[in-house]
């Protein structure tokens, strides 16, 4: 749903919790835009977050990309996928 929000984090309030070392209790934020598009964003982890390998702070994923906290890889996928 556009303007949704989720966590991923170590911290049993996140809302997706990866129990992983060099995972910050939050580590980082998807938020979903009004385009239908998905956002990630670091939440001041300490040790980051990636996009396809690549360390970012704020970047726009797209099916298939690979969210990466710790050593742990998500791969954002779409229903239609």
């Amino acid at each position: 749903m556009p303007g949704g929000i989720r966590t991923i984090g170590r911290a049993t309030g996140a809302d997706f919790i990866v129990d992983a070392p060099l995972v910050s209790r939050v580590h980082c934020r998807l938020t979903a835009l009004a385009d239908g598009a998905l956002e990630v964003h670091d939440l001041d982890s300490t040790n980051g977050t990636f996009l396809n390998g690549k360390r970012v702070q704020t970047a726009q994923v797209s099916s298939g990309d690979r969210i990466g906290v710790g050593r742990v890889e998500l791969v954002a996928l779409r229903d239609a996928d």
